[in-house]
């Protein structure tokens, strides 16, 4: 694992950090940053033993590790991330919350230290941890725009990765800070943009993988194996991809709509047709408009974008 700084390490000496959690986003996080010098005090889990490897993997071996139903035992870090499922995120901050208050009513404290606690949800926004930030708690959300597949591999990926950041001012302070120590970048949004915001990130990742998923099916159609299609396809989506990283979308934009190709198009519809592949000719037709217009904003005949038009948003052929 990479080792910080002796300078950086000076400095966040005393900075300690908790995860509720212990799934693939969650370890590979505390991963990234235990390898930049923060402590990593204790892993939640539904399993003990799931808390354990989790804290093995993020090189935090001697942390305390509990189980979900030990959420009153959690050390009092200076911040805590909740990692787990969307659905359970409210329903723990409501838990921390109230155990927050049992603690602070026996020991006779009115307020919380300034402590962050924050989410590592895409689609929710920080109004979820809303009971914590009641209790005094800075709260807010940090989402990294990366698909985590394992924990070892995700924790090094994170730093090319771009996390998305929304709220408390106190709260984005703090995520920003710990997003620039791991290397990467950040932007925030309104709360109210979250949802919308994760929509646009599964429709360049889940979705761009579906669509491929159709592709390739439309190509095993044609008689090769599917696992051939793949290998045949995924120069193609590599290539397009190196064309978006050099052009907008619209310049980037290649082959038959870019051309605005009319009989190509005509060709295309009657083989989806003719094979009944009703989901692929859906997609096709939807995609095909998107494409229309850009294809339009890098110049291609208007009579030619007319004609494919209608051709795309007529019922039978």
């Amino acid at each position: 694992m990479h080792r910080p700084s002796e300078k950086r390490r000076k400095r966040l000496r005393k900075v300690t950090i908790s995860f509720i959690g212990a799934g693939r986003m969650g370890t590979a996080l505390a991963r990234a940053l235990s390898s930049e010098g923060y402590v990593i005090e204790s892993f939640v889990a539904r399993h003990k033993a799931r808390a354990r490897r989790a804290a093995e993997l993020a090189g935090a071996r001697h942390a305390l590790t509990l189980t979900n139903r030990q959420l009153a035992e959690l050390p009092e870090s200076d911040i805590l991330f909740i990692t787990t499922p969307d659905d359970a995120i409210e329903s723990t901050a409501a838990q921390l919350a109230a155990n927050w208050k049992s603690r602070s009513v026996k020991s006779n404290i009115r307020k919380s230290r300034a402590r962050t606690i924050l989410h590592a949800s895409g689609a929710l926004s920080s109004e979820v941890l809303q009971t914590l930030s009641d209790a005094g708690f800075a709260t807010g959300s940090m989402h990294p725009l990366l698909s985590v597949s394992d924990a070892v591999h995700g924790a090094e990926r994170l730093a090319s990765a771009f996390f998305c950041i929304e709220g408390d001012r106190r709260a984005q302070r703090v995520a920003r800070s710990l997003v620039r120590d791991i290397g990467a970048k950040s932007f925030s949004i309104n709360a109210s943009d979250k949802a919308l915001y994760h929509a646009a990130a599964v429709m360049a990742s889940g979705h761009v993988t579906a669509l491929f998923d159709i592709a390739t099916e439309m190509l095993t159609r044609c008689g090769l194996e599917p696992k051939r299609s793949r290998a045949v396809l995924l120069p193609l989506l590599r290539s397009a991809l190196e064309n978006l990283y050099a052009s907008d979308s619209a310049h980037a934009l290649t082959g038959t709509f870019a051309r605005a190709d009319t009989s190509t198009v005509r060709r295309h519809l009657s083989a989806l047709n003719s094979k009944k592949m009703t989901d692929a000719l859906a997609a096709y037709k939807l995609l095909g408009l998107c494409s229309l217009r850009l294809a339009k904003e890098a110049g291609a005949s208007s009579e030619a974008l007319k004609e494919i038009k209608q051709l795309l948003t007529t019922e039978d052929l």
